[in-house]
């Protein structure tokens, strides 16, 4: 049977600065992201199985992105544990979704996380295929299976 490509499209709300960085974005700033992740495999073909004709139930690739992603980044700052005085950045109030990364929090850094993340919990016959992170409405990163 052929391969096909499945792609869901979610956004979140977040906020990072990069350290050490020689431009604007060494302050803290959000973004509103747009994630689009492509699986590809093939459509079930057992009569018996409830998702039959489908690669994967658009449902479940939903769940996992959201649990993995979406809903502990949206809202929240990520800055990189190279961040100097990062104890004194720990207002209860304001930073509830505070994150620290082992890596400069760039689109490009984030994206690699994000496949490894979503490549761990994918059904074994469906694959991770590629992502695609829009930080704004003319910039973005992208990640391919093929190139890694």
């Amino acid at each position: 049977m052929a391969k096909v490509r499945l792609t869901k499209e979610f956004h979140f709300e977040m906020a990072h600065a990069l350290w050490n960085y020689d431009g604007l974005c060494k302050n803290i700033h959000g973004h509103s992201y747009i994630l689009f992740v492509t699986v590809i495999g093939e459509p079930i073909t057992d009569p018996n199985n409830s998702k039959l004709g489908m690669v994967m139930d658009f449902g479940d690739l939903k769940n996992i992105v959201n649990e993995e992603i979406v809903d502990q980044l949206d809202h929240s700052i990520v800055l990189s544990k190279a961040t100097p005085n990062l104890e004194q950045l720990n207002i209860e109030q304001m930073f509830e979704r505070f994150f620290i990364t082992d890596y400069q929090p760039t689109c490009e850094n984030m994206i690699v996380d994000f496949a490894e993340k979503i490549k761990m919990r994918l059904p074994l016959d469906v694959k991770l295929h590629s992502l695609k992170v829009h930080e704004s409405a003319t910039s973005f990163a992208e990640w391919y299976s093929e190139d890694n």
